[in-house]
């Protein structure tokens, strides 16, 4: 049983893979609304890093998904003398989000649990205002946009009207599936480097340190070493996934969207799914992403036809109470008051919380 589900990412990998070839405008569609999972799988593998691997209670990884949206948009926006290309940018996003992860989590590495937490929810705070105020950089509350870079530096995007399988697929890198197979693409490499990381000796001394730090430090371990490196990989993957945001959304969006709520909403996934363990990780972006970004506007529209419309009252009909997303946060709320309950360990806990419940 256990080697079946260390199975099943790869065989979701495998269908999302074949989602763009199944034919259809609605499949097409659909397709594209799978986008924002790639990305904020990305996001919460990042994030399970610092809160699952070494136990960090970081609140601000919504900042360097920010930082790193933002700064690709710099490098590749016509308002600024850059015009760099997509690879490029999504490198210097990488680099740029994990130094200032470093930066901002040096000052505070004897802080522990809830004050720690405080100071990092404090950050992100801090980065929204900074949004909304450098309008001469950010453009404010607008955002920047259009992000429509080259992907590879120094040549020109080619055109790929010729290579289309499907009517549905796009005629550039930025469309769908092309966009679609490269978030996939960085996806699967995020998922085997943490594979390989958590498998490493460093990925070990991080669980020794979530485990009991003066214990690690009694063996020889240095606990500011890996807190920060834990930082630097997780805000860099999140620093990544911003890029791929502001590329697939063809702008930044506004300061809302790197608010604290992203950042809960990562860690919802997080626990959800099961923390310090990658699979689960991924089943709670999954379950929480797929039902706000999928099943929500799939139920919706179904909802808006008329022979459900027909099956109330006049007065009743078109009301925000007959749409699933006057819903979604009553019914996300008592998912997670469920989950507390009934699975506080999430739905794959990591294999040594199976141990010790099976102990208890």
């Amino acid at each position: 049983m256990r080697r079946a589900l260390g199975y099943w990412p790869w065989m979701a990998f495998a269908a999302f893979a074949a989602v763009p070839f199944v034919p259809g405008s609605q499949a097409a569609i659909y397709g594209q609304q799978f986008l924002p999972l790639f990305i904020y799988a990305v996001l919460g593998l990042g994030l399970n890093v610092v809160l699952g691997y070494s136990g960090l209670f970081h609140l601000g990884i919504a900042a360097f998904f920010g930082i790193g949206a933002y700064t690709a948009a710099i490098l590749t926006v016509p308002q600024f003398p850059f015009q760099q290309s997509f690879l490029f940018a999504l490198v210097v996003s990488t680099i740029a989000a994990a130094i200032l992860g470093v930066i901002t989590t040096a000052p505070i590495l004897r802080l522990r649990g809830d004050y720690l937490a405080l100071v990092t929810m404090g950050f992100g705070l801090i980065f929204v205002f900074l949004i909304r105020n450098l309008e001469n950089i950010t453009a404010g509350t607008k955002g920047l946009d259009p992000v429509m870079p080259h992907l590879v530096p120094g040549l020109k995007d080619p055109d790929l009207s010729g290579s289309r399988l499907l009517p549905a697929w796009g005629s550039t890198w930025r469309t769908y599936p092309y966009l679609y197979f490269f978030c996939l693409v960085v996806l699967v490499l995020t998922y085997v480097f943490l594979r390989l990381l958590e498998k490493s000796r460093l990925g070990q001394a991080w669980v020794a340190l979530r485990e009991d730090e003066l214990a690690a430090t009694c063996m020889g371990l240095n606990p500011a070493w890996l807190k920060l490196s834990s930082i630097a990989i997780a805000a860099g993957l999140a620093g990544a996934a911003g890029a791929l945001y502001a590329v697939a959304y063809k702008g930044t969006s506004g300061p809302q969207a790197y608010d604290f709520g992203r950042s809960m909403t990562a860690i919802c996934c997080v626990i959800l799914g099961g923390l310090g363990n990658r699979p689960g990780v991924l089943l709670g972006v999954f379950l929480l992403i797929g039902y706000d970004q999928v099943l929500t506007p799939l139920i919706d529209n179904e909802f808006q036809k008329e022979w459900f419309q027909q099956l109330f009252p006049e007065r009743m009909r078109g009301r925000q109470y007959l749409k699933m997303s006057g819903w979604r946060l009553g019914i996300f709320g008592a998912a997670l008051i469920f989950m507390m309950r009934f699975r506080p360990e999430g739905l794959l806990p990591e294999t040594r919380h199976k141990h010790e419940l099976h102990k208890g």
